[in-house]
């Protein structure tokens, strides 16, 4: 029968046990079991002989500062013995270690699966109010060695490694009952993981349970690693820790207000070569630690606390005792935070372990990212970088990205590609145009004043007009072109151009023509009247330039004399004759309009002859398919124009209503504008509205005077601007 051994550390009894921090090693008793070999001749085996009075304890080893009332709930009888051999298992079981248990492992899963597993693991009682301290710092700093030196009494409670891996991965546990503390180790900052990112959140998750933080390094000067990483643990504390804190159980059991309950740290600085930093009548090493906080830009308003403590150790060993008597102070003081139950703490971070929790990309921190030599100038509507090289302009490179861009009204970033061409396998970018390329003299330009603005590709030639756009046509987009985002880099000339910005450039041409011909004293108004009716006119109305007299009465128009169509023969007639009204379903008049007496009288349209003397036979186009979009158009001028004063000049159409159809996105509509941006006059007829055409703030005439070109939002010719933007430059 062979007799197996697994010894682990153990301890001085109760009656031993230390009463303070500071008691020495020495105080410490091991106690060993020592074994007699003996050998048979005629037989391999070996016994070792064991004292019967341990096989009659079911513990046979005392904890670390244990107490003799403690719990001992969850503890596993050590005595093994089976049929076969008998084996003496003395000692902790996979995750413990010399007094200490696995809490948290690197993946993030709770090792613990109950309260009652976790007070007996702790071996402390449910009612003990106890408080929470976790050491956080590089691997290889020394964080177990310290929580060894300033709770247990130099015994390694927390496992120590000279090796290079790691030895503390994920957090452990254990408890100190003299100070009623439930210390947490944790795994190191900078070292060697493939889940650096989820370790990171582990390392937030202990930090939000705790009551003190002792952040451990040892260097010769603080790195920015550790600003880094209490400024982005205070951040999220703040953001994400706290909300979940307070759906935790009852307030009540943490103490203080919510406000207060991030923990207090305490920086445990040591180094060998270089002074620590020192408190002076000016400033203090707190006071210092701020400032560096703040040139960082990272804030440390979720710790109740800061306190330094640096230690300048020229021989070793360390020196802890400064740094137990801060330990002591801040776990003395309950102005911020109150002692609790064990339950809580292990309640606590189940719940924000469970909260945050899943899987993370890890993705590898570049050490040179590409902003370094990139670029440096972003897209005004996406905030992309240029992905060129710095300097690329004096190599005759624009700007580009190849990240998606987004749509600002502001910017008009979109491009109109010719969609013949792109099913072609051409990109070839149009814009819209105020003159066709065959139109180029002002009358031209009076002509589309009108009509609206002209797309015409170099490949496919006209491929859009805009000639009853503001009357119901279809969009660009819809028949001829499709549309692309681009990106709006700051000082380029951008060659895509709204719709309506272009049509606000019509109406400005519309503005100077007719202005040019009120000059010389020729008003033009029922010349261009009549033209304009004539081109959103149905196609079996008879247009106005034939017509010379009335249909019915053949009284002669003059030059002031209005011209009506009846809207079921499309004759022209005056006022007097077409002063009926019904519906004419047949021509797509659903509603009563304007219709001559001939016409009026008929019940049937086309069923009874026509008399001879009204003159209003069918026209053979009655039989013709009705054209929706014709009517329409003219019944929505109708209804623009039937609003208008009958006296009011065909000049003032564009000016009063088609003005907020046609106006720039970015302009301020016309009914916001109630005083000048610069004089804050109130607009009225003796201070009429102007827009400058760069905010596009309504402004008045005395205010922007200043002329000039605005190629950003697409006036390539010196067009107004208030005095404010003329001073910008």
């Amino acid at each position: 029968m062979i007799f197996t051994l697994d010894s682990t550390p153990w301890y001085q009894d109760d009656s031993q046990q230390p009463r303070n921090m500071d008691q020495s090693l020495n105080s410490v008793q091991r106690g060993s079991q020592r074994f007699k070999r003996t050998e048979q001749s005629n037989s391999p085996a070996i016994m070792e002989s064991i004292d019967a009075s341990l096989l009659c304890n079911s513990r046979l080893m005392n904890e670390p500062y244990s107490d003799p009332h403690k719990s001992s709930v969850g503890l596993r009888p050590d005595v093994t013995i089976t049929s076969e051999f008998t084996s003496l298992k003395l000692g902790p079981e996979e995750d413990t270690n010399g007094g200490s248990f696995l809490l948290i492992d690197g993946k993030e899963l709770l090792k613990v699966s109950s309260v009652e597993q976790f007070l007996g693991r702790l071996s402390c009682e449910g009612s003990t109010r106890v408080k929470v301290v976790s050491v956080f710092g590089n691997t290889g700093d020394g964080k177990s060695h310290t929580l060894n030196h300033t709770f247990f009494g130099g015994v390694e409670v927390f496992r120590t490694s000279s090796e290079q891996n790691s030895c503390t991965l994920g957090a452990w546990a254990a408890f100190d009952p003299n100070l009623r503390v439930i210390c947490l180790d944790t795994e190191g900052l900078l070292g060697n993981t493939a889940h650096e990112n989820q370790r990171t959140r582990l390392l937030l998750k202990i930090l939000a349970v705790s009551d003190l933080v002792i952040y451990r390094t040892r260097s010769e000067r603080l790195h920015q690693d550790m600003f880094r990483f209490l400024g982005s643990a205070s951040r999220a504390y703040t953001q994400h820790f706290q909300s979940a804190l307070q759906n935790v159980g009852q307030r009540s059991q943490f103490g203080g207000p919510l406000s207060a309950l991030g923990p207090a740290v305490i920086i445990f600085h040591e180094t060998r070569h270089t002074r620590t930093l020192q408190t002076s009548l000016n400033e203090s090493a707190e006071d210092f630690l701020r400032s560096r906080f703040a040139q960082s830009k990272l804030e440390i308003e979720a710790f109740s606390s800061l306190r330094y403590v640096g230690i300048h150790t020229t021989q070793p060993p360390t020196d802890f005792s400064e740094l137990r008597a801060a330990v002591q102070a801040e776990l003395e003081n309950t102005a911020v935070r109150s002692p609790r139950q064990p339950q809580v703490v292990y309640h606590t971070l189940k719940v924000l372990n469970d909260k945050f929790s899943g899987e993370i990309a890890n993705t590898a921190p570049v050490l040179f990212p590409d902003q370094y030599f990139t670029c440096p100038v972003t897209c005004m509507s996406c905030e992309q970088r240029c992905d060129r090289s710095m300097g690329h302009l004096k190599e005759g490179l624009a700007h580009c990205s190849a990240a998606r861009c987004r749509y600002q009204h502001q910017f008009e970033n979109r491009l109109y590609v010719c969609k013949a061409c792109h099913t072609n396998g051409k990109e070839v970018v149009v814009q819209p145009r105020v003159v066709s390329s065959l139109d180029t003299s002002w009358v031209g330009l009076a002509k589309y004043a009108w009509s609206g603005y002209v797309i015409e590709c170099p490949y496919c030639g006209e491929i859009y007009r805009s000639r009853q756009f503001w009357y119901g046509n279809k969009n660009p987009e819809d028949i001829a072109v499709r549309t692309e985002i681009t990106h709006v880099w700051p000082g380029n000339n951008p060659s895509m151009v709204g719709s309506q910005n272009a049509a606000q450039k019509v109406l400005d041409g519309v503005s100077y023509v007719t202005e040019a011909v009120v000059n010389v004293g020729s008003p033009p108004t029922r010349i261009i009247s009549s033209w304009v009716a004539d081109q959103i006119a149905p196609k079996y109305w008879r247009p106005n330039h034939e017509i010379k007299n009335c249909h019915k009465c053949e009284k002669v128009f003059g030059l002031l004399d209005s011209k009506h169509h009846c809207r079921a023969c499309g004759e022209g007639f005056c006022e007097d004759c077409s002063n009926r009204t019904m519906p004419v379903p047949d021509r797509g008049w659903l509603s009563p309009v304007r219709v001559c007496e001939g016409c009026y009288t008929r019940e049937v349209y086309f069923d009874a002859p026509a008399a001879p003397a009204e003159r209003c036979a069918a026209p053979p186009a009655a039989q013709d398919e009705v054209d929706d979009t014709e009517v329409r158009a003219r019944k929505y001028s109708e209804a623009v124009v039937s609003t208008l004063s009958t006296v009011a000049s065909v000049l003032e159409y564009p000016r009063g209503l088609i003005k907020e159809t046609a106006r720039p996105t970015y302009w301020v509509p016309d009914s916001e504008c109630i005083k000048c941006c610069c004089c804050e006059g109130a607009f009225g007829p003796r201070l009429p509205l102007h827009h400058c055409r760069e905010c596009g703030r309504g402004v008045c005439q005395t205010c922007s005077t200043s002329r000039r070109p605005v190629p950003l939002r697409g006036w390539d010719a010196p067009v107004r601007i208030c005095d404010q933007c003329a001073k910008k430059d």
